[in-house]
């Protein structure tokens, strides 16, 4: 039960780290509004939160 819990807890950091990196092209293709820089920002956030919270259950799921 350990093994899903850190599988899905790397899926979430992968995630995370994939919206950060790629938030203006995501948004470009998602969202079709004019302002690109707020759902940017937006993006990025939220895979900071997806790859911190991912982190913290792989790190303390020993």
């Amino acid at each position: 039960m350990g093994q899903v819990i850190k599988l899905i807890a790397l899926l979430l950091v992968i995630l995370g780290v994939i919206m950060v990196y790629d938030a203006r092209t995501i948004t470009r293709r998602i969202f079709g509004f004019g302002d690109q820089n707020q759902g940017a920002l937006g993006l990025k956030i939220l895979g900071f939160i997806l790859a911190i919270i991912g982190a913290l259950v792989i790190f303390f799921n020993m």
